[in-house]
């Protein structure tokens, strides 16, 4: 591989790295709420950084080590444990992006940028006071967030609207796994 193609290989990847943390809500609900202190834009973009050194400098990551690694990055620099499923989807992206990369298949990189810049949405959280009874019947006072995601400027219910995969890997809930009292049975894929 040429050395121009390499350097164009990898602006490729740093923008689908950048493309995938800005479309992260975790990432962006820390980001415009400060938790991250006054620097957490800042942050946000070293981030980007430290997620792109942290493949070049490990070429052969596990999901897992890119979990564990961007969990606790968001603990560490903005005191946010992501815990809305969202962590395992970004490191995938991530990890994908870094293969196409690997393979110099700049097209698919910019493809795959490209996709998940379109399905960014903008999330907005809010904080929200709730009273909690204890055993003592004492009242605390905890505070909670409120996620409301925005796509194409409707509001849905914490949730950006995606396609909805019919595929074999696809996670349906049936009747029958609800139980009386509210709890859901969640099984193992076949």
């Amino acid at each position: 591989m040429m050395a121009g193609a390499g350097e164009d290989s990898r602006a490729l990847f740093r923008a689908g790295v950048r493309a995938a943390l800005e479309a992260w809500p975790a990432l962006q609900i820390a980001v415009e709420n400060g938790f991250g202190g006054v620097h957490s834009q800042e942050k946000a973009e070293w981030l980007g950084r430290a997620v792109e050194e942290y493949f070049f400098s490990n070429a052969d990551l596990e999901l897992d080590e890119v979990e564990d690694f961007l969990g606790e990055l968001m603990t560490n620099e903005f005191d946010t444990v992501v815990e809305d499923g969202s962590l395992p989807q970004v490191s995938q992206q991530l990890q994908t992006m870094f293969h196409h990369f690997q393979r110099g298949d700049g097209a698919a990189l910019k493809e795959m940028a490209s996709h998940i810049t379109q399905r960014k949405c903008r999330v907005r959280a809010t904080a929200v006071t709730t009273a909690r009874e204890t055993d003592e019947d004492d009242v605390d006072s905890m505070e909670e967030m409120e996620v409301t995601a925005m796509n194409d400027g409707a509001a849905t219910d914490g949730v950006c609207l995606q396609p909805e995969s019919s595929g074999p890997d696809s996670q349906t809930i049936k009747e029958e796994d609800i139980v009386e009292d509210g709890w859901t049975i969640v099984r193992r894929k076949k």
